[in-house]
């Protein structure tokens, strides 16, 4: 459902960050021990110097993968696609470092040794991606599936195992002559184009390719359909104009050009990194701040009506997957937090006194930022729902499923605009689903801020608020 091998370029970029520090330290320990036979009271001075030291150099790397950090360079397990990377951040690496060590006035670094931790640097990583990148190749990541003609998918020779590297395992092929599918380079026929619902029924799916050349427009929009209506990717491959969007570009893959059909701004490392450091940040600081509010709040909880502090339900979260999500209780009778089913009404008489004025001013939400620290939801994102939930709306929106392509939020962009509370009628769940999808689609980082402050101040995010 979502990129699986996007964490695998997530745990990279943290291991190149380890790796920095790791050079860093070596070079300070050898330079210490040097100076404690001469002039031991200059360690102090050591210390500081590269203590400054670091900070540059993790803002000046932070920085380059930031502007230039693309997901393709992390999967490509090339490895001179890799020293070409390396080889050019270095340089712009070197240049930054150094411009910041003149601008702060660091002695060390306006020398030529300041050179040895960052060449240090560059042949570990070297080293450690090659070893990283033999080692991921026979990991299994995201699994594929080939939708179209088995023949057509044969003349891209060998693709299937070039992908392997990229953290793709296709695992058969759909094709409506499954008798006359010979060439399919090794890949099973695992049945004819319109069983796809069945295979993807069995989630065990995380994207598709489709040879659209090979098939019938019909096929290739019921594909498209179907994929959308249980949250898979899905990747167009030559030939695809009639079924894009605005704004979507093809992508190369090991040379072969592909369409992603839902292309996403949080597709982009660096997308995903600002919104993962700005999520970890507020909330940290959200929870710091009030927590003697979150104190007042459980004694008041308490007293007046004594039972547990919090109510913590089973909600659906980002790929379809499932978390307990944290709120202060607000009723004197809960319902069943994994199989619960009993919607929330106005007037509700198992809301609590205290409940009431929680519920009223969404103050029953905050510990929710525990669940973003957790890693569970983001700050701003799709609200999470209830299980039982998930079939209700899939039968009014065939693309609900793609709202879990993204954590949910503790607000979101259908909240500030009013579309909170009910969802009785089938328009309550299309309009809730449109601006969930609208912004997954249109995600920038100062949407997400525009979102916090809405969701403080507007006052249609009050709105059905029981």
């Amino acid at each position: 459902m979502i990129p699986k091998n996007r964490h695998l370029a997530i745990n990279h970029v943290a291991l190149e960050f380890l790796l920095l520090n790791f050079c860093l330290l070596i070079v300070l320990l050898f330079r210490l021990s040097g100076m404690a036979q001469v002039a031991p009271a200059n360690g102090s001075s050591v210390m500081g110097e590269f203590l400054w030291l670091a900070v540059i150099f993790n803002l000046s790397w932070g920085l380059i993968i930031f502007l230039n950090g693309d997901l393709d360079l992390y999967l490509n397990f090339g490895f001179r696609k890799r020293i070409k990377y390396i080889v050019l951040n270095t340089f712009i690496f070197v240049g930054i470092t150094y411009t910041l060590g003149m601008v702060f006035d660091i002695a060390y670094i306006q020398k030529t040794n300041f050179l040895i931790p960052i060449f240090l640097f560059l042949f570990i990583n070297l080293s450690l991606f090659e070893f990283y990148g033999r080692k991921r190749r026979n990991v299994s990541l995201a699994k594929a599936l080939v939708v179209g003609k088995g023949n057509e998918w044969s003349e891209f020779s060998g693709f299937s195992n070039k992908i392997r590297r990229r953290g793709y395992d296709i695992v058969g092929i759909l094709d409506n002559d499954t008798e006359m599918a010979t060439n399919t380079g090794g890949l099973e026929v695992m049945g004819k184009v319109d069983e796809l619902t069945r295979i993807l029924g069995n989630g065990e799916i995380d994207e598709i390719f489709v040879t659209v050349s090979s098939l019938k427009e019909e096929e290739v929009k019921n594909t498209i359909e179907v994929a959308d209506y249980y949250g898979i990717r899905v990747n167009l491959l030559p030939g695809a104009s009639n079924y894009l969007g605005a704004g979507i570009r093809p992508s190369y893959l090991e040379g072969l050009p592909v369409i992603r059909v839902r292309q996403t701004p949080l597709d982009k490392l660096h997308s995903f990194l600002l919104k993962k450091v700005f999520d970890f940040v507020f909330a940290l600081g959200i929870l710091l701040l009030l927590a003697p509010i979150f104190l007042v709040i459980a004694a008041l909880i308490y007293l007046d009506n004594k039972g547990p502090i919090f109510y913590t339900p089973v909600r659906k979260g980002e790929a379809g997957g499932t978390f307990k999500c944290y709120k202060f209780r607000t009723m004197s009778v809960c319902d069943d937090p994994v199989n619960g089913t009993k919607s929330t009404v106005k007037n509700d008489p198992r809301i609590t006194r205290v409940g009431k004025y929680l519920r009223k001013y969404d103050l029953d939400e905050l510990p929710q930022f525990i669940n973003v620290l957790k890693g569970d939801m983001s700050v701003v994102g799709p609200r999470p729902h209830r299980v039982f939930l998930e079939q209700d709306f899939r039968k009014v929106v065939n693309d609900y499923m793609v709202r879990h392509y993204v954590k949910p939020g503790v607000t979101g962009w259908a909240q500030v605009n009013g579309w909170r509370g009910p969802t009785v009628t089938n328009e309550q769940k299309r309009q809730r689903i449109k601006h969930d999808l609208w912004y997954i689609e249109n995600w920038s980082f100062w949407l997400d801020i525009k979102i916090v402050f809405l969701t403080v101040f507007s006052k249609k995010t009050r709105k059905n608020a029981f």
